[in-house]
């Protein structure tokens, strides 16, 4: 249900000649933006000092590059590199310098490159690089979680430590995601604001992470699962915290506009999720309240046909929730998992390194960066 190509990959036969590809995904993914080139020379030149322009240019490539050539799947080195550029964007942002919006920053789909983004606004390339941060904590997780051979359906074995380490990605990415809408969205100015994409809504970002805290519930129901000694009661809570919060996914969703590149399948996604956890929460409730090895009665009239073909996704998944709606009321739990508090990093100490040095551009130079625009 992701919607990023860094995935492992079923290969199915279709007819004679035609080959199915289908992504095998476990964590929910959007796709991937990362940064074009920009001239930051000639927008900031006579401005800050060279060095400092230098320094902007060369991480900012770096990031270009390692992800066009790994296709983001390099977790480590892309974020490291991410770490090490943010510091340096952040001085653009202050209001001290005068030079917010002095740069056109341009950022693509990996998936479809000719899906460019630009804005005129430091802190939308801030907000660009804190998203990456989380879509790569969100790609790792995923690949965590993924059998070590996906090829052969006998084995699926995830170990222990992969899915404990996934869950704190989850977590991390719960983390990125929150700060972008409580703290980044309210520092870009209005017309920048509305003109953003429709995945970096603020009820989209919040959906994303709400839903990386249920992914991580998730992931430690399915822990509880295979421990002997987890209690029923521990795995109704999990179930019932889990469907808590991808109902409020879902409500974050509901006043979006999701009709961007992955809206329809993001929603989707939720509400199978959704209906997936009412099932589970259900069925260990049942368990609890006949005091036995077996639901009650009502219950296990309707789970299984929801536990059972949940595969058929969408329009069996609605037919299941009218179904699920005649059931009695589910014990409310508060939730346990928090995002992690991100903080954006110091300023890079060239920022506040005294005096600088800036160049002041020759009469020829002048003349030539407007004849060069003109073109």
């Amino acid at each position: 249900m992701g919607c990023t190509a860094s995935v492992s990959k079923k290969i199915y036969n279709v007819g004679r000649k035609k080959k199915l590809v289908i992504p095998e995904v476990i964590v929910f993914v959007p796709t991937m933006r990362i940064p074009v080139d920009t001239d930051l020379q000639r927008a900031l030149k006579g401005i800050i000092p060279r060095d400092l322009v230098d320094k902007l240019s060369t991480l900012r490539s770096q990031i270009s590059l390692l992800a066009e050539d790994t296709g983001g799947s390099a977790y480590t080195q892309l974020n490291g590199a991410l770490e090490r550029y943010l510091p340096v964007v952040l001085g653009l942002t202050k209001k001290v310098y005068s030079i917010e919006d002095k740069v056109e920053f341009r950022w693509k789909n990996l998936q479809d490159r000719r899906q460019e983004t630009y804005m005129v606004s430091s802190w939308f390339e801030v907000l660009c690089v804190v998203y990456m941060m989380a879509i790569l904590s969100l790609l790792e997780a995923n690949s965590l979680l993924l059998p070590n051979n996906p090829m052969d359906a006998s084995d699926r074995t995830v170990s222990e430590d992969s899915k404990k380490d996934a869950i704190d990605l989850l977590i991390k990415a719960a983390g990125y995601l929150e700060f972008c809408f409580r703290d980044i969205l309210i520092c870009l100015p209005p017309d920048i604001k509305n003109k953003l994409p429709k995945d970096f809504q603020e009820g989209v970002l919040e959906a994303l992470s709400i839903q990386a805290l249920g992914e991580g519930t998730e992931m430690q129901l399915g822990l509880a699962v295979e421990s002997q000694k987890a209690s029923t009661s521990v795995k109704r809570r999990l179930a019932c915290e889990q469907l808590s919060y991808f109902a409020q996914a879902h409500y974050c969703l509901s006043e979006c506009d999701m009709t961007h590149g992955c809206g329809k399948k993001h929603l989707m996604y939720i509400r199978w999720k959704y209906i997936e956890a009412k099932a589970a929460a259900y069925y260990y409730h049942g368990l609890i309240l006949d005091k036995g090895n077996e639901p009650s009665s009502h219950i296990s009239a309707k789970i299984p046909e929801v536990a059972s073909r949940k595969s058929q996704m969408y329009g069996y998944l609605l037919e299941q929730e009218k179904a699920l709606q005649s059931l009695p009321d589910l014990p409310d739990f508060p939730l346990s998992l928090r995002p992690d508090d991100y903080k954006l990093p110091e300023l890079d100490p060239a920022w506040e390194s005294g005096k600088w040095e800036v160049e002041v551009p020759t009469l020829k130079e002048h003349l030539k960066d407007a004849e060069d625009g003109t073109n």
